[in-house]
This record gives C-alpha cells, sequence and structure tokens, in this order.
C-alpha cells in the first residue's frame, strides 16, 4: 500500500513540474521586457547575433560584455517547424546591438534555461 501511495505522488509531483516547463513558456507575450544575462560561452548562442567578422564589416564594434544586463523587449513571436519557439527582441532604450542591428532572434526555451535571458 505504501509504494502504491508512493508511486502516485511521484507521478503528480512529475507532472505538475512538466507543467511549469510549458507555461514558462507561455509566459512570454510581445511587449514583455526581458534582460539579456551573460553568454553560456564566449558568445551567446541562444540568441542569434551574427557572426564578429561581420558585425565588424558593417561598423560596429563586437563587445559581447556591454550587452549584460540591458533590457530588451519582445517584438515578435514565432513558433519554428521543429516547435521551437522562437522571439524577435530589440532593445528597450532604442539603441542598436553593436550599433548596427536593430532587432535579434533567440530561441526562448534554451535562452531561459541556459541564462541568456531572464525573466
Amino acid at each position: 500500500m505504501k509504494k502504491l501511495i508512493f508511486f502516485a505522488l511521484l507521478s503528480l509531483s512529475s507532472l505538475h513540474l512538466y507543467q511549469n516547463d510549458i507555461d514558462n513558456q507561455q509566459d512570454v507575450s510581445i511587449g514583455d521586457i526581458l534582460t539579456i544575462g551573460k553568454p553560456s560561452a564566449q558568445q551567446y548562442h541562444y540568441i542569434h547575433f551574427p557572426k564578429t567578422n561581420f558585425i565588424i564589416k558593417r561598423g560596429g564594434v563586437a563587445n559581447y560584455k556591454n550587452l549584460k544586463g540591458k533590457s530588451v523587449v519582445v517584438t515578435k513571436i514565432e513558433t519554428s517547424k521543429d516547435g521551437k519557439t522562437i522571439v524577435t527582441i530589440k532593445r528597450k532604450d532604442g539603441a542598436r546591438f553593436f550599433g548596427t542591428l536593430t532587432t535579434v532572434k533567440a530561441d526562448l526555451k534554451s535562452a531561459l534555461d541556459n541564462k541568456e535571458i531572464i525573466l
């Protein structure tokens, strides 16, 4: 009997955790303000910035350290063919990323999991 109760509680708690994971993705809507966190590697992996040489060719300065802590606004939400939620973000202060880019796309779930974007 104890094993049955333990199994029932374990299965209910796992369903609750799964539901919370789904709700985190749906909490973000157009106009929400997010914060850029630190990169998961040397550069941001789940926020899709162009390569450094493209930024420099367009006259920008590729300094990723300045992005940490910047507030961004969600302007568009899309779902890709493989089920990923892709958000388009722009800076809240109206400035451009690296002096060249107005908007950038990011994989929402992966970026939230790796703390590249903070709610």
